[in-house]
């Protein structure tokens, strides 16, 4: 369900794998073909646990030699019966642009805490070792994992910042361009910070270095991209605000690990933003992923191809979500640059800079983005409306359609400056309208086109055959949603329904401290799946072994029995959550029927198939509209994305130019 088998053992190695077994069981079936017992026939002399003896010290030398290949070949099994539970569906796009071999720098945009790691894990074929946050590496289960994995811990500066004494105001007028003169107001800069270390406003992710430090009241920040950005936020120069202190951290030993498995043709996995957050967009990329990157090729020559991952999830923090993991063309260093890296200072910057620009041209390549949750809500339900009904799309036409959607609205509101016709502005609140009323009586679009259906079929000119068929469609549900639930009801309640509870109201609990403790989540929905995830690590476990003792000192059972009972534990939680979701797809298949007996949804529900009809029709009449003015992305059939996001970017920075000038 989550990745194909050929990802862990290739088609031919699975075979041979499989025939290598079954000659295994053969030998050992029949007694004359057995070679274990015609060796200790022939040399009478040497006992059978001689044999086992040598045997078992040959597996723990095999052991103990590739011990970390087999963890992490483990973690991988056992984390491919994870999202096979946790995830409804896992589609992989992409795989070719992996190279199979020398070493990779996977950079991936960090939407769901910890999954997002097992997730690309799961469905690469290499090897990867993470840049894991110190912070989590000494988290019990995390820091395991994390170890199994391959994983460098990674002291942030963000995980070790403290509040600054007294507060601070920034000077609007400077006569020098590269630095922003700080005053303060019981401030201690001279015994709080040092040049390097950087300091963080109130609402803001960003850390700005501090370039110098005149006295406790009086400094200097270091003008770099987003700074000035980040300063027209706060009230200055009239108010004063708190501010954190982020501390210089040295990475060298970080460094030189993961240049050392780099060097010996490993895989690094990193998340540039620096950390996970449930919003609509990219966060501003740390330089850290082309430090590492220009560092290899000045050490050992190696142009280390540097590969995109787009993480993109639908209802993520959800039980039984879905997901598609996109793999993108790599980027490369262009070898001339390697120069003016080497020279330091401005040079080294500027390099830098655009590398990372690039990187992030190419991690939009694999996801799609928007400006905030309203405008997703919009592109999601234009996506759906637009395409024709009844058929079904693959993972590449579905993030392609998307992203058409995405660049192609942002690309439209920068051609009208941010002030779109009203005629635009009908229509989406149209559209979000209508994926409100969707949500209000619980169903989903592709259930309208049913309802439609249903009043042409049941209408004036119906034959007693349709209807038949329509109400014996209702029975089968009903009857299948019964059975289902008096089969899956006593496995689900017994080893499900503790563990489900228990980690629903850990996991928001762990939310709502991470959105209070962080300055760049939305609603704290990244942390959600993984902490539920995590807690049922340590409660399936837990809840297996307590129902063991219970049944051990309670009941009658002998050993034989009690060891059947224990390991069918995961068969019934399995397929109870199997039963429970297709009984969940009944149930949303019967929903608009038993709405329809409240009077006032049936009348919602009635309207809706004119709704979407005309929602559709106006729809397309303006892509058809608009579409052409668009070029490329109306018309291409194959599309780089990564040109296309990087037109965008320009087109956007030279509109904010403009509007700029104009103020």
């Amino acid at each position: 369900m989550v990745e194909k088998r050929e990802s862990m053992l290739s088609e031919l190695d699975y075979t041979k794998a499989q025939l290598v077994f079954f000659y295994i069981i053969v030998l050992l079936s029949l007694d004359v073909l057995n070679p274990v017992k015609i060796f200790l026939h022939v040399f009478p002399a040497i006992a059978p646990w001689h044999i086992a003896s040598l045997a078992i010290g040959c597996m723990a030398y095999t052991f103990i030699m590739n011990l970390r290949p087999l963890i992490y070949f483990s973690t991988k099994v056992f984390f491919h019966s994870i999202l096979s539970i946790f995830f409804n569906d896992v589609q992989v796009v992409g795989r070719e642009n992996i190279p199979k071999y020398g070493p990779v720098i996977f950079t991936a945009n960090h939407a769901n805490q910890f999954m997002d790691g097992l997730m690309i894990m799961c469905t690469c074929q290499r090897t990867i070792s993470y840049l894991v946050a110190e912070k989590s590496w000494y988290r019990p289960v995390i820091g395991h994992l994390a170890w199994a994995m391959g994983g460098v811990p990674v002291k942030r500066a963000q995980d070790s910042a403290m509040k600054g004494a007294g507060s601070i105001t920034v000077a609007t007028e400077s006569a020098d361009d590269d630095v922003i003169h700080v005053v303060g107001k019981g401030t201690k800069f001279s015994t709080e910070l040092k040049v390097g270390d950087k300091i963080r406003f109130p609402k803001s992710a960003l850390g700005i270095k501090v370039a110098s430090i005149e006295n406790d009241e009086a400094m200097c920040l270091k003008v770099e991209d987003g700074v000035l950005d980040a300063i027209a936020t706060q009230p200055f120069p009239d108010d004063y605000v708190t501010f954190d202190v982020l501390p210089r951290i040295d990475q060298k030993d970080v460094f030189k690990n993961v240049l050392e498995k780099l060097a010996s043709g490993g895989t690094i996995g990193i998340f540039p933003e620096g950390g996970s957050h449930d919003r609509t967009d990219l966060l501003p990329l740390k330089v850290g992923v082309a430090l590492i990157a220009y560092s290899e090729l000045e050490k050992d020559g190696i142009n280390v191809p540097i590969v995109p991952v787009g993480l993109n999830y639908f209802r993520a923090h959800r039980f039984r979500g879905k997901a598609t993991v996109e793999f993108g063309s790599p980027t490369y260093i262009e070898p001339g640059t390697l120069k003016d890296y080497q020279k330091g200072g401005a040079d080294k910057r500027r390099v830098c800079n655009s590398l990372l620009t690039r990187i992030e041209n190419s991690m939009r390549s694999v996801i799609v983005s928007v400006p905030d949750y309203d405008t997703m809500q919009v592109i999601h339900a234009a996506r759906r409306l637009y395409r024709e009904d009844g058929i079904t799309q693959t993972a590449e036409e579905r993030q392609d359609m998307g992203r058409r959607f995405a660049e192609g609205y942002k690309r439209m509101l920068l051609s009208v400056n941010g002030e779109p016709p009203k005629e635009w502005l009908d229509l989406q609140s149209r559209l979000l309208s209508y994926q409100k009323e969707l949500t209000a009586l619980g169903i989903r679009d592709y259930q309208v086109v049913g309802l439609d259906y249903e009043e042409a079929e049941l209408g004036d000119g119906q034959s007693k055959g349709e209807t038949v068929l329509h109400r014996m469609n209702i029975v089968g549900h009903i009857t299948h949603l019964l059975f289902i639930g008096m089969l899956a009801a006593l496995p689900a309640m017994l080893l499900n329904l503790p563990v489900g509870l228990a980690s629903r109201i850990y996991s928001n609990r762990k939310r709502k401290a991470a959105l209070a403790a962080s300055k760049v989540k939305v609603k704290g929905y990244d942390v959600m799946l993984s902490e539920r995830v995590l807690c049922s690590i340590v409660l399936v476990p837990t809840l297996w072994v307590t129902y063991a003792a219970l049944l051990f000192f309670f009941t009658n059972l002998d050993g034989p029995a009690l060891a059947v009972c224990v390991t069918s534990f995961p068969l019934f939680s399995y397929w109870s959550i199997m039963a429970a979701e297709s009984g969940m797809v009944d149930v949303k298949d019967l929903r608009p029927y038993v709405m329809k007996l409240i009077p006032s949804a049936r009348r919602r529900l009635t309207a809706l198939p004119a709704t979407r009809k005309a929602l559709r029709k106006d729809l397309r009449k303006m892509i058809r509209l608009i579409g052409p003015t668009l070029g490329e992305l109306y018309f291409g059939k194959q599309l780089d994305w990564q040109k296309i996001t990087l037109e965008t970017r320009k087109m956007t920075s030279s509109t904010e130019l403009e509007n700029k000038k104009d103020e």
